[in-house]
């Protein structure tokens, strides 16, 4: 198969674990920096596309870091890691009694 003018290709192993590095051009070319995710695409000729998986329009600007923070924190320390002490979790069941929420209802506007 011929390639085609300005396609680039550039190998990469899959290891044992099914895993594999992204390498640095494709970082690059992606714009791509630590911690960023991406998004693998297939399309109906067998070819799978990597792209840059953009946030939706409208996430908070500080989540992404701010979980980027916790999964640093808990891979570096995972002793701390615990399960929520049970009279904490008491106390919030008795805050949220008798609350009825719909998961499938779209959030209300904070001026509501």
């Amino acid at each position: 198969m011929t390639k085609p003018a300005g396609l680039l290709e550039i190998p990469a192993t899959i290891t044992e674990r099914g895993q594999t590095t992204v390498p640095a051009a494709v970082r690059r070319m992606l714009r791509l920096g630590e911690s960023r995710r991406v998004v693998f695409r297939g399309l109906p000729d067998g070819t799978v596309v990597i792209a840059r998986a953009d946030p939706p329009a409208g996430d908070d600007p500080a989540l992404g870091p701010f979980l980027d923070l916790l999964e640093r924190d808990l891979a570096e320390r995972p002793e701390a890691i615990g399960p929520v002490p049970r009279d904490l979790y008491r106390r919030a069941a008795a805050l949220v009694e008798g609350v009825e929420v719909d998961l499938d209802q779209p959030l209300p506007d904070d001026e509501e």
